[in-house]
């Protein structure tokens, strides 16, 4: 299979059919991985969340590779289809099973069924995509539609940055044609445009003194602090994609006290790879405009933007003529946050972003997925994963 170009004999309508048959089963799971809350700073939670997938996915016939880690949750790999000697280059899919809500959550966010959605911390970013890719599979597999390797990546620790899965995520992204990733969706959108991330934290030290007894032989931290803010915000360019965002920032001790140390954290978003290097040398070179101030600069860009590629949008083409065969008028949409597509991306291999679960709130108290959405977003993510023999 050539994951670009679309196959007319894809049978969607019957895929359509079979994941409505399998849509009780697929909520069922969905809300297993829920109550198994997963914080992505408690490995032995995390890892009680992988142990549970690795488990749904032997009962799919997958075979299953744990990379274990010590300080963070272990990573599951499993193969579905061919072995890897198989022909053609098998397809990647990209998912996470770590949450940013911590344990105990579900006391004041109970795992419900509600107004046509599935409620709970997770649902959203992302179990249901989980839920969704492993009934996907289990459609294909019944029904003899796997004909290259599909590969079924869970990272641990994405809602961090991923600092221990990126090495990981980016090799099998190597061996594949293509990454299908399970993040939610944009509205109802596939997402073929993400904003790369970066953080910054600017520590600043001046003189402390008593303010009504030695202010002359004072430095302000916090006035050089004002000065920083104004600097870095300027380099804002919306017309670029480049938004600089001071989100939390401090100092001082007491009011009598000329500060003697001030602190910003820095929110960056790029829109083009070309912009990372230029606003890493920014920072490195930003200097404190009262030289008895000294400024400590730490960070980087964290993820590389997903650009739109000609490859991206072949694979959404192919998506959207599927879609309409189920009649699913589906679009593309660009988003400012980033998911661990954006590595993939970054690579050159054609990511398609967003093809898990349709809902709201993800991090927030209202998250939930829209229950009719289910069955249609499965038969697509099937559809993109068949060959007809």
């Amino acid at each position: 299979m050539n994951p670009h170009e679309p196959d007319a004999e894809i049978p969607m309508r019957a895929l359509l059919a079979g994941a409505r048959r399998k849509e009780s089963s697929l909520l069922a799971l969905t809300r297993k991985l829920v109550m198994c809350e997963s914080p992505s700073d408690s490995k032995p939670d995390v890892d009680a969340c992988v142990a549970i997938a690795a488990g749904e996915v032997r009962a799919r016939g997958g075979r299953v590779k744990l990379h274990r880690r010590r300080a963070y949750g272990d990573i599951l790999e499993a193969r579905f289809g061919p072995r890897e000697q198989a022909p053609g280059k098998p397809v990647l899919l990209l998912g996470h099973l770590d949450t940013v809500w911590p344990i105990g959550t579900l006391r004041s966010m109970p795992c419900r069924i509600a107004e046509g959605r599935l409620w709970g911390p997770g649902t959203l970013d992302m179990k249901a995509g989980v839920a969704l890719a492993l009934t996907a599979l289990e459609m294909l597999t019944e029904a003899d539609l796997i004909q290259q390797e599909v590969i079924l990546l869970l990272n641990s620790d994405e809602e961090i940055g991923s600092p221990v899965s990126r090495p990981i995520t980016e090799a099998l992204a190597r061996q594949c044609a293509a990454v299908f990733v399970l993040e939610p969706a944009q509205g109802l959108a596939y997402k073929t445009a993400r904003k790369g991330t970066g953080n910054w934290r600017i520590d600043i030290r001046g003189v402390a003194a008593h303010a009504g007894v030695d202010f002359e032989k004072g430095v302000s931290a916090l006035r050089e602090l004002s000065r920083v803010i104004d600097t870095v915000s300027s380099w804002t360019d919306l017309k670029r994609g480049l938004t600089v965002s001071v989100g939390v920032a401090g100092g001082g001790s007491k009011t009598n006290v000329i500060p003697a140390e001030a602190f910003a954290e820095v929110d960056v978003r790029i829109a083009r790879i070309a912009d990372g290097p230029r606003i890493e040398r920014k920072f490195a070179s930003l200097k404190a405009a009262d030289r008895r101030c000294s400024l400590n600069i730490t960070g980087g860009i964290n993820r590389p933007p997903m650009e739109r590629t000609r490859g991206t949008v072949q694979l959404f083409n192919r998506a959207r003529l599927l879609a309409a065969d189920i009649d699913i008028g589906l679009q593309e949409a660009a988003t400012g946050g980033a998911s661990d597509g954006n590595f993939t991306s970054a690579l050159g291999i054609p990511t398609l972003d967003g093809m898990g679960a349709v809902g709201e709130g993800a991090h927030a108290t209202h998250e939930s997925i829209l229950l009719e959405h289910l069955a249609p977003r499965t038969a697509l993510l099937a559809g993109m994963l068949a060959r007809s023999s």
